[in-house]
């Protein structure tokens, strides 16, 4: 019974790997809506449990950041163009995830490197916040 269960598992992360970002993210979206979750809930909450333990570690999860784009701007092809360099994402990619904002463009990255993207990001006329 368990390799059928692995089995199914694996066709359904292919089945995954074949569609588009976008795509993805729709699916999310109904499957968050079906089952009343949320994946960025669960994705931000497992920072902050892993730091929780340790008294005294708020320098420990101030030291890493997630950069959020809050705002496209006027024009959105610069903004692309630097989540594309930031990310490694290809330009559909990297397009979709411009298109959906607000949303995360890195999660847990160290604070110089976020502050460097936001740099960026305001660079190109988006508006960014570091959570």
């Amino acid at each position: 019974m368990a390799a059928a269960t692995k089995t199914s598992t694996e066709d359904w992360i292919e089945e995954l790997k074949g569609i588009s970002v976008l795509e993805l993210s729709e699916r999310i979206k109904a499957l968050e809506e079906e089952f009343g979750v949320s994946a960025t809930a669960v994705a931000a909450a497992a920072p902050a449990a892993a730091g929780a333990p340790a008294e005294g570690g708020g320098e420990e999860e101030s030291s890493t950041v997630d950069v959020v784009l809050t705002e496209v701007g006027g024009q959105k092809v610069p903004v692309i163009k630097v989540v594309r360099a930031a990310t490694g994402l290809g330009l559909k990619e990297a397009k979709a995830l411009v298109d959906a904002a607000p949303g995360p463009i890195k999660e847990g990255i160290e604070r110089d490197e976020a502050d460097k993207l936001k740099a960026d990001l305001e660079e190109a006329g988006a508006t960014v916040e570091l959570k």
